[in-house]
């Protein structure tokens, strides 16, 4: 199983440092547990970043969340970075300086960008990727869903079966409402989706849409909703998965050793659970 375990960013004193890490509450049984740590681009672009170092406090901070949790030993760590052409060198760098330092199986994800652009984008020297087949356009106002446009998707896909790597490939059951004021971005609204707010008589929510209307100024989990305010909620739909895997699948010309859905939790899980062995059907598409 995949496991976030913490993202890297940029401090106030300029320095990589890791944040919301991952605490584990009791210690996962019978799961081989890989470890996934997200590093921002801009920390590959800092001037002067001490790659081995990085790669260092990386390696030992999964040991001691590791130890913390009571995990068993891990033979793998995958690295997700949304690398560009002026962050290539210095990631593929700091890829082959983990693998050397932390003595793990290194994995990858992939952007379909950098699958289609790979002469340019380089492919990082790890056992295998996995295509992030998701967050496909620019969270906006506008934008009719974030995470998946078949559109733009055809754009990339096309590339599939050239892609010098096999890919794994990552498929989204994910959810969030972006949360609009005068037409401006206030927040995104994590884990959520329209079943949050339809019994809720501060909002109003209009069949067969993605809009649901503040009718009424409140708080609610913790967030502040100013009559007026709408929030566009982002989801997948089984046929959309399905959709997914069966265009995937035509490109791909073998088999994926596996496929990942993210991210597996009891709400997203629960949007699914009306047909029998879904995620089967959707990965047979393979």
């Amino acid at each position: 199983m995949y496991v976030r375990y913490f993202d890297v960013d940029i401090d106030a004193r300029g320095k990589p440092h890791p944040v919301s890490p991952i605490h584990f509450k009791e210690s996962p049984q019978n799961l081989q547990i890989v470890p996934v740590v997200y590093i921002k681009n801009k920390v590959m672009l800092k001037d002067n970043l001490q790659l081995d170092l990085l790669a260092d406090d990386i390696s030992n901070y999964i040991e001691q969340i590791n130890e913390a949790g009571a995990i068993g030993p891990i033979d793998e760590i995958q690295i997700d970075c949304d690398w560009t052409l002026t962050s290539r060198d210095k990631f593929m760098q700091f890829i082959d300086i983990l693998k050397q330092r932390s003595g793990k199986k290194l994995s990858a994800t992939i952007r379909l960008h950098q699958v289609k652009h790979y002469t340019s984008t380089h492919i990082p020297n790890v056992e295998y990727a996995t295509l992030m087949y998701y967050n496909m356009g620019k969270i906006d106002a506008d934008t009719l869903n974030s995470i998946y446009d078949r559109e733009v998707a055809h754009r990339y896909i096309e590339g599939l079966n050239s892609y010098p790597m096999k890919l794994n490939i990552a498929l989204p059951i994910y959810a969030w409402g972006v949360h609009v004021r005068n037409n401006k971005i206030v927040n995104l609204v994590s884990k959520t989706d329209k079943e949050a707010f339809e019994n809720d008589t501060n909002f109003v929510c209009k069949e067969n849409s993605n809009i649901i209307t503040v009718k009424n100024s409140n708080i609610k989990h913790g967030r502040y909703y100013l009559r007026n305010d709408w929030i566009k909620i982002e989801e997948i739909s089984g046929n959309e998965l399905m959709q997914m895997a069966a265009d995937i699948g035509k490109q791909l010309p073998y088999t994926p050793d596996e496929i990942v859905f993210f991210d597996l939790d009891e709400i997203n899980i629960k949007r699914y659970s009306n047909e029998e062995s879904f995620f089967k059907k959707v990965a047979h598409h393979f």
